[in-house]
């Protein structure tokens, strides 16, 4: 399959740059002419909620170290038909990624996989020619990396915007666009990270529009498109494909728990769990009172349920609902997030305890320690999406740990993050149940879906 379609890496040197802002504003700004699809390099899950909110398409990840190469241009080329353009966000800077050694899980090596130009955010605050040293060492770090533009971000002046310009257009680059400082104008932080968009509509339809006019202001749009239409075409093994072909019939209904508490799923792993047979039924852990009607299988993803401990404490009839569902021996998949909700109750920053569900003994313990980063997977038992001693990567990202934990319960995984670590034992595998701190993208494996489908089934 041969895939051509505009397309553009918007990066940065590092995290805090801007980057995320320029690349959602700009696809604010494209989305009123053009239908515009998001990408975020990585296992992020919430700068992809900002992308779907500005274009009204589901943003994907792009994630080159838990998918092989040949996938993640399979997810390019299954989310991009219908569109006329593709903006990719990259992670941390444009070339960091799983280690120090090689390019791996990096939005360099997104890039160049997808033969897309690449446009630099660099946050000018404190510097003036060294804007072009900047440039010069990101251009000539990777000779095969396209870094066709800079856009200066967080400018003081015209003064200074002609400075930094005249710096780095000396190297033949071109700058896109110089856009004022503007410290209100960033995605609301808090202590467990920023606020997603589906938490706060209202406010992130506001920052979508402001940053839209701040790009469509300062920014040169038709520089940008003419980049992205060079980008040459590329080919997809098609066979990669064949998984997400819709079924015939739904044949399962499977309940997802998708709310303000719990919004942090990969889109292919729903679509994947719908090709192998299953109708997704949304719904609320926080706002409702029952699971759906007729569902034979539960998947509570991750999230922020820390933060909506006290309502998810307090709506009793739908922690009673999903015990009733474990009890009648339902499928239940529980990720991070959901993991926390299904022990005996969360315990917050100040010490205050929140029941949960129950079904783990045990409590999560909230704590300003983040654990997070790539993680190697290997099934201790067979589980409702493993085999045993089947091998997966998959991601960790959590500020809590599941505490008073009795010994004998029987463990999910064995986990690595670095080559020669410990490995250390995690999560939990009985019956129909597996939760687990560690996400997992569907599309490593699109068998874990078919196999999640099937036991709902039986």
């Amino acid at each position: 399959m041969r895939v051509e379609i505009p397309r553009l890496v918007i990066a940065a040197p590092a995290s805090g740059c801007g980057k995320s802002t320029v690349a959602t504003g700009l696809m604010a700004a494209l989305s009123t002419t053009y239908t515009v699809q998001g990408f975020k390099v990585g296992p992020d899950y919430i700068d992809p909620t900002y992308h779907t909110a500005a274009t009204g398409r589901a943003s994907r990840n792009l994630d080159s170290w838990m998918l092989s190469h040949d996938q993640v241009k399979a997810t390019f080329a299954r989310a991009v038909v219908g569109a006329d353009l593709a903006i990719i966000e990259g992670v941390m800077g444009l070339f960091d990624g799983y280690d120090g050694r090689s390019e791996s899980g990096s939005t360099a090596q997104v890039a160049k996989l997808l033969r897309a130009p690449v446009v630099l955010v660099l946050d000018v605050r404190r510097v003036a020619r060294s804007a072009g040293a900047m440039a010069l060492g990101y251009r000539d770090f990777d000779p095969h990396l396209d870094l066709a533009g800079v856009i200066c971000n967080q400018v003081g002046s015209e003064r200074h915007a002609r400075s930094v310009t005249e710096a780095v257009e000396a190297l033949g680059l071109p700058v896109l666009g110089c856009i004022p400082r503007s410290e209100g104008l960033k995605i609301p932080e808090r202590h467990l990270g920023l606020h997603t968009a589906i938490e706060r509509p209202r406010e992130a339809k506001a920052f979508l529009e402001r940053a839209g006019e701040l790009i469509a202001r300062h920014v040169d749009l038709d520089g940008l498109l003419a980049i992205a239409r060079r980008a040459p075409a590329f080919r997809v093994n098609e066979a990669l494909l064949a998984p997400y072909e819709p079924p015939p019939r739904r044949i399962v209904r499977l309940a997802v728990a998708r709310d303000e508490a719990f919004c942090f799923y990969y889109e292919d792993n729903l679509d994947l769990l719908r090709a192998a047979g299953a109708e997704i039924v949304f719904f609320s852990p926080l706002h409702d009172t029952a699971l759906p009607e007729g569902v034979a299988g539960l998947y509570l993803g991750g999230g922020y349920p820390e933060l909506y401990a006290g309502e998810l404490a307090r709506n009793e009839a739908m922690r009673d609902a999903i015990r009733k569902a474990h009890r009648a021996e339902m499928p239940t998949y529980a990720e991070c997030g959901g993991l926390m909700f299904l022990t005996q109750g969360i315990v917050d920053l100040e010490g205050q305890r929140h029941p949960g569900v129950g079904l783990l003994p045990g409590y999560s313990q909230m704590h300003r320690r983040l654990k997070m980063g790539y993680r190697l997977v290997r099934a201790c038992r067979d589980s409702l999406l493993l085999r045993r001693g089947e091998q997966m990567r998959g991601h960790e990202f959590h500020y809590s740990d599941w505490v008073a934990r009795p010994p004998e319960l029987s463990h999910a995984y064995e986990i690595t993050s670095r080559r020669g670590e410990e490995a250390r034992l995690e999560g939990v595998a009985h019956g129909n149940l597996l939760a687990s701190y560690i996400h997992l993208h569907f599309g490593a494996r699109p068998s874990l879906a078919a196999r999640f489908v099937q036991a709902c089934i039986q």
